[in-house]
């Protein structure tokens, strides 16, 4: 695609601005080719016509899309050019307050002039291993950069820092110095890291100044090599340094000071020691006083003379050459005010006993007047004679401060040679990494000889820059195979030449410094004659004949030849130095004894800087003859030689470049200067760098990136399964122009400007697919809105019609209201009148009615009467006649059936012998029994009736006969009545009258009571409403009372439940702090005690020199490799295990008492913590035990249900014992074949009869039962029913009355009901049971009968058969029977073998169940845990009686049970097929024969050679998770059991009453509890240690790196630093393997029996870890702090809390430990605008400290062009918000911190007398007693 395609409308470009230096605008129409003006559109509101060059005709630099704004590699940028470069730097620098960017190879730091955060040791942990393009920029990220290539390629690195003054060249150097010695450490105990970062201090006292630019600026250069050994430790440094200004020592501009140790001696003047030096205020000398600023703002002199005072001492610098040193320091600065008086014009002379004179002269031991001589005169030497000559005050004052000068620069590098004698190392350097911290191009208003040494060094560094970029470049395209087209790119040899060359600018310099009368002007004339116009970069100024212009790489400068020559040349007066070598002062003749030697470290300039070369023990002797020409040697040719050594010692290192920007001259923190930051840009050869990616394929995408990245501009049919032909097909597609990308092996590479393209066609692309999402969504909307305003439409016009419905309903329910009043009215009318007229006729007819009934009634009377008397005698008549019939008729049947009965009798004795007769009469038996039972239940039915019917009729009766009777009475009364009342009318008819006159007077009456009343009751409502209102207010104030003491009640408990509360936390943190620092002191005891035994091994290996003969240990094994590794040849002698046992004996007392000492505190927390778990515990206990009391409450059952199942059980038992002697009874008729069997008197027959004799006698009893039953259920119903139903009548009526006033006549009676059921139902099962019994025996009686018929048939053909054939028949037969018969035994063998294996497998897994309940660790264990383990089986012996749970051994046997239960135990093998914890079980048994012994000795000597040779396995298999996992549950399995049998009441309140006879009896082992307890913790934390090694390389990677949600967060494009792939490929961790990691741990803790409280907090330090690592990574990775990436944040936390939710240890504290990552995750997807989003930030983020939460916002950066970053202003708001919020500034989690864990008590409930030894134990000498 063509760059002009770019130019549409809307498209920002850059414009030149010289106030900004670049200006952003926007196109306003779209460029065509030929056009001569762009229309823009600026920020600010502005238009502006943009004019194009006639000439070039170049459109202005395009601007980057937003989404690559702020990338950490500039050369990520799509358009990559200097506004680019700045505006991106500028975005990163401000906005999110990122210092650090690389810039290709180059790491780009820019000066925030603060103090940042990011520097710390957790910084640098987090940095370390690290690939450099993995994290975001920073000078860590260089540093662990080249300290890798070192150990990777075995090359030397080099790290060049260079700058202007006050860019921070220092600092950088500092920090990558200080990484280097935190990481990789020193080799031996000197601390040599130390040393090498105490010399930061010293060199910036004596070489650092304040200048108007800098507080700290270095006034030198200087290369350290840092000196590595082959395992890559710090073994010593070495240091040199280049062109010190000595000028600073005798002048400073303004606002500017002289080096801060004169400063720090003149602030500690008034210390003891410092007395003799006779200083005082800086203001008071020359030399401190001219610059105007002798403090530095923030910076305590004292404090710092102090440090340097600290680092001189350690790096062996002793106190008196301290003190020479500050001597020297107090001289320079006395001779400074050495002040001269002219005498005439060439001659001076010094005041007499001149002070400052005379203290120089006691401080240097020189002679007074000897020096005040030298000071005045010089000394001239000619050919034939010498002549001293007195100087001018002028030459005077020059001389003195060149002496001065000359002097300092001797006392530097002295301290430069001390302070690499003290770094030198003795052992051989292997490698090692230079650390450069060099000036950068400098240019100012006046430029001298110093500034054009520094340029020059530049120029040389600018050279190796460009060629190592170029050389890059080429390796990148050549290992891709892309076509490589050479690059032009800027060459700065001929600057270089024109410099050093042959007849070059320095070599005429020294040329005119050998001219006895050579001048600057003469040198400038020369430079003139050799280069104006014959050198295209060397110029001539117009209006001046002593300067000249060098065009170097970075710009033009013009220097002043005035004082080049003078300062080359280095002169001081001879006369001088040789008084200064002549004094007293040890020191000071040292300083000057290299001006005899060939080569000078020194040559002083009056006013400029000297190159210091290599430390003197590396210089090379000169012949004797040399001394002299050597020693007039120029600074130039110094100084090239230098540059020379160093170029090449930088072209044999890999280099790694920093370039520092200083962002203002001013030092405002955070302020950025685009005009200062464009120049240092230029001159650094960022720029340059930029243009050489530019010129060739700048951006770079691997295959996958690019496809995942652009995926979205694929068509499905476009997408193959190979990645790397679907991105070339997608790009001939997308970019016709072939020229513009190149297809290499593993990477596409595009040219400047395309991605931006391919970036502007995605997001038009996301742009149409969101337009149109936003279409159907706002379609819906509006659609919604429509339906919405169209059923609130239907709602109003349904309410409106229907109130009008509502109206007209209301007129015609009045109107018919109105009828149906009308209609009842009338109706009361007419139906009062009709009632009138009926009252009459009723009356008239009741009377009538009446007479007639009495007169029917009578008559009925009379004829009922007659009709009973009837009755009686024909039915007396009729019973005595059926009376006389009935006994005759039965007379008659009786002697019938005597008769019918003797002859059925006679029938029945004939059948009574055969089986069949017997079946019939039991048959018949059952009938009778149904028969009989059916009579019963008729005759109580009919009884029942007949009772029924007898109390109607007497009820009937009796209520006939009450009803006539009253009706009599009633009749009787009324015929009174009605006499009486026929009197009366005529009495009541004159009251009427009376009546109706007081009815008159009463109602008048009544109208003035009324009216009284009525004024009354309005009055008294008037008061009433009053009380009311008043009562009314006076319950609001009361209510408001009560409310207001409620709240306060309220707000007070709070108040102190809050307090509560945080007291209750306090004493928590305080106590988890305690038992943290004493853990913390405990880890650190340990270390320095294995590193006691290191030291002694070493000891003990150079004191005793191993012998010819015996056998040497590899030499690449450490030293506790060897000492622990234990071979058969060892293993089978006895005397060395002694020897090794003997220093730990000895030093267990010591460690006692320490551990005593440091744990008195801890333990008194212990137990009040003990104490209150105790409480708990017992509170706990009470509620169980109530709680189950309330559930074992027995539920009562019916006697009768109990008795009825009891009965059926034995039925059934009855029954299959009949069914056994069946099955046996046919067993015995099928093994005999003789005819005779079946014979009656047989023996079958006999057994048969027997059998069926016993069978008719239980069903007997059987039916006894059932009858005695049936009885029972008769009586039951017969005790309800009444006896007497005639006479007790009353009583029954009585009764049931009374059972109906207290309602149980319905519960007797469901009662009964059920239990008639129950028995019915009882009955009629045991009925069914007999029937089926009856079958059976029927069905095998027959199948007897057809066996006994074969038998007979069998043996009738026998008898037929001739005696040869019957004989060979039997044995067919018996042949036969006995096939049959073995067949049967053999399915009964396989069953039985069948059944044995089952049984034997049961055997194995109940046994195993029962082996893992006693030892009581299957509790806690979730059933998900168990499931793949494979089931063991455990052999569980039988207990011996005798057996008392101990182990007794011999004394000499010790070391063998040590190194066989404890040295050689391996998890992996035998001891995973042991019971948990059993080493722990059987050295508590053996402590237990010791105590049962008294024998505290040996009790004393096997716990110390336990413990110490835990510590041994653990030292030498430390590493291994497994081993460190089965020692610390052993170490806490053995505590416990101490703790267990101890015989303390709070530890045996679990014992069963053996274990409790089991106690320790002799000892007291609470003290080597403790000390068991401190191994434990020392083993947890080495278990810790383990767990973050192995889990640290999978976090970063499974938990950011990898996306386990595909498709979410989008790439971006990375520039040369390649970050880690997001795709998962064989090699890279992916959140399942810390899944599978987390299970196989937590698998192995469960498999050793580990205490589960203890897995919980193993599991809690795990998920910190896992945290705190990731948290930190985010930290400090921009491209990670995006929306997508906080969504798989989430997504991994999620999996990792279900993993907790399967383990069951969502308890454990582990998820709150994620707390912090979760709000992390959630900050990066929350909205981040107004006011509101900060006000929820801040209430959402209280695990987050503040530096977190700003750094998060500061990181954000979008994914996707629809992202907004977030803004200045909201995160001022948030750190407003927060400023109050009192949180660690610490910005990273302290991913090392370690939990305090403790160790619950956990009794075992195994028994101790049930524990066997397994023979792989090897501990046969052992025997239980």
């Amino acid at each position: 695609m063509a760059a002009s395609e770019l130019y549409t409308k809307f498209a920002r470009v850059w414009i030149p601005d010289p106030e900004e230096v670049w200006k952003s605008a926007e196109l306003l129409k779209d460029y065509k080719p030929g056009d001569k003006v762009l229309l823009l559109h600026l920020e600010e509101g502005k238009d502006l016509e943009y004019h194009l060059d006639p000439k070039t005709k170049e459109l202005p630099h395009l601007r980057n899309p937003d989404i690559l704004v702020g990338e950490n590699d500039l050369t990520a940028l799509s358009y990559l050019h200097e506004p680019a470069v700045l505006h991106n730097l500028r975005v990163r620098f401000i906005d999110s307050k990122l210092i650090y960017t690389y810039c290709g190879i180059v790491l780009v730091a820019i000066n925030p002039y603060e103090q940042l955060p990011i520097y710390g040791e957790d910084i640098i942990n987090a940095y370390s291993g690290q690939n450099m393009g993995d994290m975001d920029p920073h000078i860590f990220a260089v540093a662990e950069e080249a300290y890798k290539q070192m150990a990777r390629d075995e090359r030397n690195q080099s790290i060049i820092v260079s700058g202007e003054s006050g860019a921070g060249k220092t600092v950088s150097a500092k920090y990558a110095m200080r990484y280097f010695a935190t990481v990789s450490g020193s080799a031996s105990e000197a601390n040599v890291e130390e040393k090498v970062l105490a010399s930061n201090p010293i060199m910036e006292s004596i070489g650092n100044a304040k200048t108007t630019r800098n507080d700290n600026s270095s006034r030198f250069g200087k290369y350290i090599e840092i000196g590595f050994d082959k395992r890559y430790r710090i073994i010593g440094a070495n240091m040199r340094t280049y062109l010190l200004e000595k000028s600073r020592v005798v002048f400073q501009a303004e606002e500017e000071r002289n080096y801060h140790i004169f400063y720090q001696l003149c602030a500690s003047a008034k210390l003891p020691e410092f007395k003799m030096l006779r200083l005082g205020n800086a203001n008071n000398f020359h030399y401190t006083k001219q610059g105007g600023s002798p403090v530095i703002e923030g910076v305590d002199d004292a404090k710092e003379m102090a440090h340097t005072r600290q680092a001189c001492t350690l790096l062996g610098i002793s106190e008196s050459y301290q003190m020479g040193i500050f001597r020297i320091l107090a001289g320079i600065l006395h001779l400074g005010n050495v002040g001269f008086t002219s005498r005439d014009s060439d001659s001076c002379t010094i005041p007499p006993k001149h002070e400052p004179l005379s203290i120089f002269c006691d401080l240097m031991g020189v002679d007074y007047e000897e020096m005040c001589h030298w000071l005045c005169h010089r000394k001239l030497a000619t050919a034939a004679e010498t002549y001293i000559k007195p100087i001018s005050k002028l030459q005077a004052t020059n001389a003195r401060d060149a002496l001065a000068k000359h002097i300092y620069a001797k006392l530097f590098n002295w301290i430069v040679d001390h302070v690499n004698q003290a770094l030198h190392s003795a052992v051989k350097q292997h490698s090692f990494i230079g650390v450069l911290d060099i000036y950068g191009f400098e240019t100012f208003e006046i430029n001298s000889f110093e500034q054009f040494c520094i340029n020059y060094a530049n120029e040389k560094l600018q050279q190796q820059f460009n060629m190592h970029v170029f050389k890059l470049e080429q390796e990148e395209y050549m290992k891709e195979q892309i076509p490589w087209t050479l690059i032009d790119f800027y060459d700065n040899q001929p600057c270089i030449n024109l410099i050093e060359s042959k007849l070059g600018i320095l070599d005429l310099l020294d040329e005119e410094c050998k001219m006895p009368k050579g001048t600057d002007d003469t040198w400038a004339q020369k430079l003139y004659n050799t280069h104006l116009n014959k050198c295209a970069l060397f110029e001539k100024p117009r209006l001046s004949n002593k300067a000249f212009i060098i065009q170097h790489f970075a710009d033009k400068v013009e220097y002043q030849c005035e004082g080049f020559l003078e300062k080359n040349k280095d002169t001081v007066f001879e006369e001088q130095i040789k008084v200064l070598k002549s004094s007293k002062f040890k020191m000071l003749p040292e300083l000057f004894q290299d001006d005899e030697k060939a080569i000078s470290p020194t040559s002083a300039t009056s006013s400029g800087r000297t190159p210091l070369t290599r430390m003197p023990s590396k210089a090379t002797k000169g012949r004797p003859g040399q001394t002299a020409k050597e020693h007039k040697k120029t600074v130039g040719h110094q100084f090239r030689n230098s540059l020379h050594l160093l170029m090449e010692t930088l072209n044999a290192t890999t280099p790694h470049y920093v370039r520092c920007i200083k962002p203002n001259d001013f030092k405002f923190p955070f302020t950025f200067d685009e005009k200062r930051a464009v120049q240092q840009l230029r001159a650094c050869g960022v720029l340059e760098t930029i243009r050489i990616s530019a010129a060739g394929f700048p951006s770079r995408w691997t295959y996958q990136e690019f496809f995942s990245r652009y995926r979205v501009l694929m068509k499905q049919k476009d997408v193959l399964s190979d990645r790397k032909q679907t991105c070339k097909n997608v790009l001939e597609k997308l970019i016709l122009d072939k020229d513009k990308y190149q297809f290499g092996k593993t990477k596409i590479f595009f040219r400047a400007g395309q991605v931006a393209y391919l970036e502007k066609l995605r997001a038009d692309k996301l742009r149409a697919a969101c337009i149109r999402i936003q279409k159907t969504i706002r379609g819906w909307l509006l659609r919604k809105k429509y339906l919405r305003m169209r059923t609130a439409a239907i709602t109003v016009q349904r309410y409106v019609r229907g109130y009008q419905a509502r109206c007209y309903a209301k007129f015609l329910r009045r109107t018919q209201a109105a009828t149906v009043l009308q209609k009842y009215w009338r109706m009361f009318i007419v139906r009062r009148r009709y009632k009138v007229k009926r009252a009459a006729t009723v009356a008239l007819q009741s009377y009538l009615r009446g007479y007639l009934a009495r007169n029917r009634y009578h008559k009925i009377l009379r004829e009922h009467k007659a009709v009973i008397i009837q009755k009686w005698v024909r039915g007396w008549l009729a019973r005595t006649y059926y009376k006389r019939s009935m006994h005759a008729i039965i007379y008659l049947q009786c002697c019938f059936r005597r008769m019918m009965a003797k002859r059925e009798l006679k029938k029945l004795k004939i059948e009574a012998r055969s089986v069949e007769r017997y079946k019939k009469l039991h048959i018949g038996m059952e009938n009778k029994i149904m028969q009989l039972q059916r009579k019963v239940d008729e005759q109580n039915k009919d009884y029942k009736c007949l009772m029924e019917k007898l109390t109607n009729l007497e009820g009937i009766y009796n209520s006939e006969t009450e009803k006539l009777r009253n009706d009599l009475e009633r009749l009787q009364l009324s015929e009174e009545e009605a006499k009486i009342a026929t009197g009366r009318v005529l009495s009541l008819q004159e009251e009427i009258a009376k009546l109706r006159k007081d009815l008159e007077q009463t109602r008048s009456d009544k109208k003035s009571i009324e009216e009284r009343a009525d004024r009354y009751k309005q009055e008294t409502e008037q008061l009433v409403s009053n009380l009311k209102e008043e009562n009314t207010l006076l319950k609001q104030e009361k209510e408001a009372l009560n409310h207001r003491i409620v709240e306060q009640a309220k707000e007070m408990t709070e108040t102190m439940e809050k307090k509560l509360v945080e007291e209750t936390k306090q004493l928590e943190l305080d106590l988890n702090d305690e038992r943290l620092r004493y853990q913390n002191l405990l880890n650190e005891f340990s270390r320095l005690e294995e590193r006691y035994d290191d030291l002694k091994e070493e000891m003990t290996l150079m004191v005793n020199v191993p012998k010819p003969g015996h056998k040497r240990t590899d030499s690449t094994h450490s030293s506790n490799e060897s000492e622990y590794t234990f071979s058969s040849e060892i293993a089978d002698t006895e005397d060395i295990p002694l020897r090794t046992e003997e220093p730990s004996e000895k030093k267990v007392p010591l460690d006692m008492s320490l551990f005593l000492k440091l744990q008195k505190r801890v333990t008194e927390l212990e137990q009040e913590k003990q104490v209150m778990q105790d409480e708990l515990d017992r509170k706990e206990e009470q509620v169980l035990r109530s709680k189950a009391k309330e559930e074992e409450r027995p539920q009562i059952r019916g006697a009768e249900l109990e008795y009825e199942s009891l009965k059926r059980q034995e039925l059934e038992s009855e029954n299959k014992k009949l069914k056994n002697e069946l099955n046996e009874l046919r067993k015995a008729l099928s093994e005999k074949s003789a005819p005779e069997v079946t014979a009656p008197g047989a023996p079958a027959y006999c057994v048969l009869m027997e059998q069926l004799t016993s069978v008719s006698e239980e069903l007997d009893v059987r039916k006894e039962e059932v009858l005695i039953l049936r009885s029972q259920l008769v009586s039951q119903k017969e005790a309800i029913q009444p006896k007497n139903t005639m006479t007790d009548s009353t009583i029954l009526l009585e009764d049931v009355q009374k059972m109906k006033d207290k309602g149980e006549i319905a519960q007797a009676y469901i009662g009964l009901k059920e239990t008639n059921r129950l028995l019915e139902s009882q009955l009629q099962s045991q009925k069914r049971n007999h029937e089926n019994e009856a079958e059976a025996l029927r069905g095998e009686i027959q199948s007897l009968k057809e066996e006994n018929n074969r038998q007979q048939q069998l043996l009738a053909q026998n008898l037929q058969l001739p005696p040869e054939a019957r004989i060979e028949a039997s044995l067919q037969h018996e042949i036969t029977r006995l096939t049959n018969e073995n067949l049967d035994l053999m399915e009964q063998l396989e069953k039985q073998d069948k059944t044995v294996r089952k049984l034997k497998k049961q055997l194995k897994v109940f046994a195993k169940k029962i082996g893992e309940l006693e030892v009581g660790q299957m509790e806690n264990i979730s059933p998900g845990q168990i499931i793949d383990e494979p089931i063991r089986p455990v052999n569980i012996p039988r207990k011996e009686k005798d057996f008392q749970g101990m182990l007794e051994y011999k004394k000499e046997d010790e070391q063998k049970l040590v190194k066989n239960l404890i040295l050689e135990l391996k998890p992996r093998g035998v001891a995973v097929n042991l019971i948990p914890g059993l080493p722990a079980y059987i050295l508590f048994m053996c402590v237990r024969h010791a105590d049962y012994l008294n024998d505290d000795q040996k009790v004393r000597s096997l716990l110390t050679s336990t413990i110490n040779s835990i510590k041994k396995v653990l030292k030498k298999r430390g590493d291994d998770f497994e081993t460190v996992s089965f020692w610390l549950s052993n170490t806490c399995r053995f505590l416990h059991c101490l703790k267990q049998y101890s015989g303390e009441e709070g530890f045996m309140k679990h014992n069963t009453s053996r274990q409790n006879e089991h106690c320790l009896t002799n000892f007291d082992l609470a003290e080597y509890r403790q000390v068991l307890s401190d191994l434990a913790i020392q083993i947890y934390q080495q278990l810790v240690r383990v767990l973050e090694n192995i889990l640290q390389p999978m976090i970063v990677s499974g938990m950011l790196e990898h996306e386990t949600i595909q498709g979410v967060s989008g790439v971006k494009p990375t520039g040369l630093r390649k970050r880690t792939s997001s795709i998962a490929d064989e090699g890279t961790y992916t959140l399942d393997s810390i899944l599978r990691q987390l299970n196989s741990f937590h698998s192995v803790m469960c498999q050793h029996g580990m205490d589960p409280e203890l897995i919980k907090q193993v599991v809690k330090q795990m998920f910190y870890i896992v945290g705190a690592i990731t948290l930190n990574n985010l930290l400090l990775r921009k491209d990670m702090c995006s929306w997508s990436k906080g969504m798989q944040i989430r997504y991994n936390v999620s999996q990792l809390e279900e993993w907790l939710r399967d383990k069951n240890l969502m308890n454990s504290g582990a998820k709150e430990t994620l707390e912090p990552l979760i709000q992390a995750a959630q900050l990066l997807q929350v909205k981040k605008k107004t006011d509101d989003d900060a006000e929820a930030i801040c209430s959402m983020c209280n695990a987050l400290t503040t530096a977190q939460i700003v750094k998060v916002l500061n990181l954000y950066t979008p994914v996707n062009e629809f992202e907004e970053r977030v803004s200045v202003s909201f995160i001022r708001t948030i750190q407003m918000r927060l400023r109050d919020r009192k949180d660690s500034p610490q910005l990273l989690m302290d991913a090392k911190h370690i939990f305090p864990v403790t160790f619950p008590f956990n009794p075992s409930s195994l028994a101790l007398e049930t524990i066997q030894i397994p023979a792989s134990l090897g501990l046969g000498f052992i025997s239980r007693v």
